[in-house]
């Protein structure tokens, strides 16, 4: 997933921008720019990207003898 050959392009994990902050990125060949937006110049840096939270797991369903050998 985090090296994927065909990444969606979004400026917040391309090469040529720098986050100004969560929603905007400061781009070398278009200035100011949206987080969400791309173009045809990108390219992805790995380093950029910050995977999204794994979800974490509902134990409430389950009971005392679900865990009994």
């Amino acid at each position: 997933m985090l090296f994927e050959k065909d990444m969606e392009p979004r400026c917040a994990y391309c090469k040529r921008g720098s986050p100004l902050d969560e929603e905007t990125v400061v781009c070398v060949k278009r200035g100011v720019v949206p987080a969400t937006g791309s173009c045809h110049r990108f390219r992805y840096d790995p380093l950029k990207r910050i995977p999204p939270k794994p979800v974490s797991v509902d134990f409430s369903h389950l009971k005392e003898e679900d865990f009994v050998l």
